[in-house]
């Protein structure tokens, strides 16, 4: 007789989740921090950390809510200018000001989200990318010129803003995706996210449902939005400078590779290709010539033999897989097919 198979409870599978995480973090603040690591690999680390953020907020409205925007460098651009004029102009101790940053950034990007989605997201298709395209360099361009026109110095435009206080750290970056994970995963797993992802399977069911399709891609699309201004205040104290040039048509592609190379739809295949493409340039640079070439033909290689992604849609569960384990190492049953009847 085969014994039940053994379920961990929802709070269960949380409390190991969380405990796991803080030993990610402060054994890693405590390796990096202890000097055997250079500054160099500890800004790559931190990167990677901010990546993670753009490509799981990203995969938000693309992956989840099926709409393709081309303008989340436009978001991350908001956040930027918005932390960095905030912790630059205030004077407060860089401590104090950089929380209040990361969530000023985040509102910014989020209001600025709103504004762009109410008449974006009645699009559909390319349209949705068109316009958010359009928005991204038009933000671009008021940073670059906005100072000629208030006739006072505020992002500096093509000078850069400087003087930004360098706060971003490995330790409050990786909490901060630790944060949006959870956060975004708590959404889908909710019935808001279950009508977000009715929209992406069918608007026309969905609308015939009762969902309100404006509210709940205007929903999306504002948290997506949120999360990429918390990167882009991250980037700011990353970079200690920012440059309108660095928020670009590009770095919207570069983010949109993200997620369409990790899987549209899975987090951990976002967390993966962000990691992965953050990385790859960096461990090709001795070979400078060619290290391009090299990252191209990678890229192009995974879309030719895995168009779905490297993930497709699956999304990795801590607690699905620990329980697998147990039931595995204790002999109980750890694959149950639809409606298959459990013997004795």
């Amino acid at each position: 007789m085969s014994k039940q198979r053994l379920r961990i409870s929802m709070p269960i599978r949380y409390l190991i989740n969380a405990l796991l995480f803080a030993a990610f973090l402060l054994g890693g603040r405590g390796i990096l921090s202890g000097g055997g690591v250079s500054a160099f690999y500890v800004g790559i680390i931190t990167l990677v950390g901010i990546n993670i953020i753009l490509a799981v907020s990203l995969n938000m409205a693309t992956g989840y809510l099926g709409q393709l925007p081309l303008g989340h460098a436009g978001f991350m651009a908001v956040g930027a200018y918005a932390s960095a004029i905030f912790m630059t102009r205030t004077g407060l101790d860089p401590s104090v000001a950089m929380p209040i940053g990361l969530l000023l950034g985040g509102i910014v990007a989020a209001i600025f989200g709103i504004l762009i989605g109410i008449p974006a997201l009645r699009l559909k298709g390319d349209y949705i990318a068109i316009i958010t395209l359009g928005f991204g360099e038009i933000i671009r361009v008021v940073l670059l010129n906005i100072d000629d026109v208030l006739k006072f110095k505020l992002t500096y435009g093509a000078a850069s803003l400087k003087g930004i206080p360098e706060t971003s750290t490995f330790f409050n970056t990786f909490l901060l995706v630790g944060v949006t994970c959870f956060v975004i995963h708590a959404i889908m797993k909710s019935r808001h996210g279950r009508a977000i992802l009715s929209i992406r399977e069918n608007e026309i069911a969905a609308d015939s449902s009762g969902i309100n399709l404006t509210y709940y891609k205007v929903m999306g699309f504002t948290v997506s939005a949120f999360f990429a201004g918390i990167a882009g205040s991250l980037y700011a104290g990353y970079l200690g400078i920012l440059n309108p040039s660095g928020f670009g048509f590009m770095k919207s592609i570069e983010i949109l590779l993200f997620v369409v190379l990790g899987g549209m739809g899975s987090m951990i295949g976002s967390v993966l290709s962000a990691t992965v493409l953050t990385i790859l340039p960096e461990a090709l640079r001795q070979f400078s010539d060619w290290r391009m070439i090299v990252y191209a033909l990678l890229l192009i290689l995974v879309m030719v033999f895995k168009p779905s992604g490297l993930m497709g849609q699956y999304d990795f569960s801590m607690g699905r897989t620990l329980e697998n384990i147990i039931n595995l190492l204790t002999g109980r049953k750890t694959l149950k097919k639809r409606g298959e009847k459990a013997n004795g």
